[in-house]
Formats: structure tokens, sequence, C-alpha cells
């Protein structure tokens, strides 16, 4: 696996002489001051290009061009923004890079209810709870027909755990829920978050596949004429939320994207975090399953809990079996004789990480180093005793 480390730009505390420190030979980052649906230009492409390759390293893959709202919807101005995103492609790969990480999570990207939730060594992990979620759909964001979303025992537990949450509390989980990333969303308001819900209001799980599968049909060819391939994340958490649907979180959702265009350039982005919170799927199954389409490695654990809570454990513990995971990925790398790129994610937040806005929820330099030097010790295990 070549190693790589997400990296926010300029304004990011992560700097690259520290992901250089870490061993990453590369970078994976992307054009995160410019709007979504706007065409990614040649020359700011390559004022991050040669920012990166001036520390030694190479831009190996791009977390994300992002798929405009109007794209998954198929509304409004969508062709235009589909245009946009074909020219991006060419200019991504006029610049040199090939690679393109995307998402079709509507509204949102990956969600947590906790950004700091506190682990019994001191450090702190991203979390999702499901009856906070549901705190947040009945009693903040107040959203019609959510009792049809949870079970009588999570509504219940809301409703007692509602009513005992001060006014900061309350507060927080509503920052923590509407939280945005560079590159994604900027933080939302309720009145904004629910307008942008409503768009997909009698959007079926079969629609919003049509209409991946209408995007991947424009824009594939592009990426076939130009060498590219699109590695597609898998929704986080892998579950409907707030009304939305979320249409790539199974071993059959993966089955419908791969028989969406039969061609090599559409591909997954494996996610070991996003994947492994759903129990129903067999992470070292999938992998050798979709070998062949497993362009880029997210390599990160969650613990499971029953009611369908989890949070981000250390990258070699957790519900899923890394080991296998590991084991599986360096297999199918003998059998393409491809070195695939891979980044640890959601590191926790430790040692002077800890200090207030020393880096983004999930993407410190210290939880993911240790996440990094830990993936890196198993891999060589698994090489030198399979010799």
């Amino acid at each position: 696996m070549q190693e790589t480390f997400r990296w926010f730009g300029v304004n990011d505390s992560v700097k690259l002489s520290y992901i250089k420190q870490a061993g990453a030979t590369g970078v994976v980052t992307a054009l995160h001051h410019v709007a979504n649906g706007e065409v990614w230009e040649v020359e700011e492409i390559l004022k991050v290009k040669n920012a990166i390759e001036s520390h030694g390293m190479e831009w190996s893959f791009i977390e994300s061009i992002p798929i405009h709202e109007n794209i998954k919807l198929r509304k409004g101005d969508y062709l235009k923004r589909i245009e946009n995103y074909k020219q991006s492609l060419r200019n991504v790969a006029a610049c040199g890079i090939k690679n393109v990480c995307y998402n079709f999570m509507p509204v949102l990207d990956w969600t947590r209810t906790e950004l700091f939730w506190k682990l019994p060594d001191g450090s702190t992990a991203l979390r999702f709870d499901k009856v906070d979620m549901a705190v947040f759909e009945c009693f903040i964001m107040k959203r019609d027909g959510v009792e049809d979303s949870y079970t009588p025992e999570i509504l219940e537990k809301a409703k007692i755990r509602f009513s005992k949450m001060n006014s900061e509390e309350k507060q927080a989980l509503e920052d923590n829920v509407l939280k945005g990333l560079p590159g994604t969303v900027d933080d939302l308001t309720i009145p904004v978050f629910k307008d942008m819900i409503a768009q997909y209001d009698n959007l079926s799980h079969a629609d919003l596949k049509a209409n991946l599968s209408f995007f991947l049909n424009q824009v594939i060819p592009v990426c076939e004429e130009h060498g590219i391939v699109m590695a597609i994340h898998p929704d986080d958490p892998p579950m409907d939320i707030m009304g939305l649907p979320r249409i790539i979180k199974s071993e059959k959702d993966l089955e419908d994207l791969v028989g969406f265009i039969d061609s090599p350039s559409n591909g997954i982005t494996f996610c070991t975090g996003s994947l492994g919170a759903n129990p129903n799927n067999d992470l070292p199954k999938l992998v050798r399953k979709f070998a062949d389409r497993i362009h880029f490695l997210h390599l990160r654990n969650v613990r499971r809990e029953a009611d369908g809570s989890f949070y981000e454990d250390n990258h070699l513990d957790g519900s899923s079996d890394m080991y296998e995971v590991v084991k599986a990925v360096l297999e199918i790398e003998e059998e393409r004789n491809v070195q695939l790129p891979m980044r640890p994610d959601h590191g926790h937040q430790m040692l002077h990480d800890l200090e207030p806005n020393s880096a983004y929820p999930g993407y410190t330099s210290i939880g993911r180093l240790r996440g990094l030097a830990e993936l890196r010790g198993l891999a060589l295990g698994i090489s030198r005793s399979s010799k």
C-alpha cells in the first residue's frame, strides 16, 4: 500500500512538512476554496500540486471533486454542473492527476453526534450516538415523520435524554451534527438545513441510485479517455438519517454501483470505517469480491454498539478485523500487481492535539500518525510472515 495523508490545504494546522515526517509519500487533498459545481482551473490545480511536490511527495488522490446537489437531485442546472465536472476531470488529468474520490451523500458528508468523545485513556474520538441523533431529529430539528425512523425504545430514551439536557448541551449537539468540513459544506443552520433536505422529499433510494447512474454514465467516458479512475466513498454512517436516503452502504449497493457502467474507471474507495459500521458487511469478503474495482483505501476502525451507535476506535481495535482486511488487501495488490493508495482515517485527538482548535475533528496529526504507524507495522508483519 502507498501511505498517504489527507491535507486540507494551506489553512490546515497539519502542515505538509508534518505529513512528510510521518513517512507518507502521498497527499490526499482537494481545491477546498472552489465552490461545489464550479470548474477546477489548471492554474489552481498546479498551485496545490507544486506545493505538495516541493516537499518531495505526490498528489496521490483527489478527495474530492464534490458533486453539486443539483446533480444528485437531477434538477435545475444539473447538466451544466455535470459539464463543469467533466472539465474539471480533463483539467486534473492534464496536470497528471488521475485518481478521484467522491461521494453521493445527500446534503451532508459524514455525520457524528459527538466530535470530542472522551475515551478511557484521555484521548477523544468521533462518535455517532443513535439516541442523540434521535434527540436532534425529534426535538432540535423537529423533523416531520421522524417517528418512522426510530424504534419506540430509542424514541423513549431520546425523550428522557432531551429533558435532562441544558441549553449548552443542546447547542453542542446541533453544532456537531451540522458541522461542515472544507470542500464539503459550510457549517449549517437549522432553517437552511431543513430547506436543503426538503429538496429530497419523495426521492427514493431507487431514484437516487438512478441519478448516480446517470451521472456516472456521463463522466466515466471522460475518465476512460483520460486514464482517470473514479472511486466512490461509502455513506457514513451507512444508514438513512434525517429522512435522507443512503445508497452506498452494503454489498448489494456496491454490486449495483459497478453495474451502473461496466468500466474499470467506475470504482470504489474502500472505507473500513463506513462499511464496518454496518454489521452485515463482511469486509475481507468485500475486498476480495470487488478486488478489481477498489482504487483507494481509507483504513480505520469503529466499535459498534447494539442500538446502532458507534465510535472511532484505535485503528487495530474495534469491531472489524483489521488483520484480515489488510491481509486481503495485500493479496489483491499482488494479484493485480498494483500498490493501492491508503490513508489512515479519523485519528483520535491526543497529546498536543488536545489543545483547542488544533485540527479538524478526526484529522489530527498525532492520532493519524499513530494509526499510520500501526497499519504500517501490521502490513509489514503480514508480508514477512507470508514469505
